[in-house]
């Protein structure tokens, strides 16, 4: 049998097709993450069935006997007359097998990548990284390969997206914070020592001012600094004003965006579910910092440019 069809091989190709995954979800790219996503799923699934019999990967068509010798390894065929199941048939013989459940989020997956859903990919695509993280582990227990040869620094990331202990925002929050920080990493390999350290020095020097937009006397927005728990660097928090009184105003952290690693968290609650710590902004005295409107927390600040 061609090696391509190898149990090896297929491991290898759903390795590299998973990474790519991930990075797309990273940089925000949720089509190319579908497609990515699907591809590692189909060839993770065909691991698992070559492993289990050759025969398993026969596409029944035709009632064309030839590829079920071929696979049995008692028949030579040319490459190009050699075809495999689809990812759907795939899927659908290891849920036969006890080796995957029914999960219409997989399926919604699969119909991502194929093409055949009629919807925009987009967002909807995002949403699908625990299925797509659950499915691979499913599959390497059933390959009996372990999850840090598979997925090696990406293990963290992965067992975050499976934690169902969190919410599904902690996950994701979690999951994102640490493609930055891979994403952040890589920028950086192959280059001279001391590269990335002036790079972070150059971004806090970049946004280090804070800015206060007023109109009529009242504050529209606060633009301040918070460490980035990606990468370290200082980057860019939006805080909004939810009340204001003669001599205070209580405000939201709306969004943190890192213009070093890319990490970009929307709403207070990714916010809170990235563990960062507001009471590290620059912000005025005479300003509160609240996740909420019932979660308050008073902030002192001596020197502060505004603009």
């Amino acid at each position: 049998m061609d090696d391509s069809l190898s149990f090896e091989s297929f491991l290898s190709g759903a390795g590299k097709a998973a990474f790519k995954a991930l990075e797309d979800h990273g940089r925000g790219e949720y089509d190319e993450f579908a497609l990515h996503g699907g591809v590692a799923v189909e060839r993770l699934a065909k691991a698992v069935l070559v492993k289990k019999n050759p025969a398993y990967l026969v596409e029944m068509r035709n009632g064309n006997s030839d590829l079920l010798l071929y696979f049995g390894g008692d028949l030579e065929l040319e490459p190009d007359k050699v075809r495999t199941v689809g990812a759907k048939e795939a899927i659908q013989r290891l849920r036969r097998l006890k080796v995957l459940p029914p999960d219409p989020q997989l399926d919604r997956l699969i119909d991502l990548r194929n093409g055949t859903a009629h919807t925009s990919i987009g967002d909807e695509a995002k949403t699908l990284l625990p299925t797509f993280a659950e499915t691979i582990s499913l599959l390497l227990r059933a390959a009996r390969v372990a999850v840090q040869r598979f997925w090696g620094r990406w293990t963290s990331a992965i067992s975050a997206a499976v934690d169902k202990q969190h919410s599904e925002v902690q996950r994701d929050v979690a999951i994102r914070i640490r493609q930055a920080r891979h994403l952040f990493e890589d920028r950086f390999k192959g280059l001279p020592d001391g590269t990335k350290e002036r790079a972070i020095e150059e971004a806090r020097e970049a946004v280090k001012a804070i800015t206060i937009s007023e109109k009529d006397d009242k504050i529209v927005m606060v633009i301040s600094t918070l460490p980035c728990p990606a990468c370290g660097a200082d980057t860019h928090v939006k805080l909004t004003p939810l009340n204001s009184t003669a001599t205070s105003v209580e405000v939201r952290v709306d969004l943190l965006d890192c213009p070093l690693c890319g990490l970009h968290l929307t709403g207070p609650e990714e916010i809170k579910a990235a563990h960062v710590d507001i009471e590290k902004a620059i912000v005025p005295s005479n300003v509160i910092v609240s996740w909420g409107t019932t979660l308050p927390a008073a902030i002192d600040t001596d020197d502060l440019h505004v603009g």
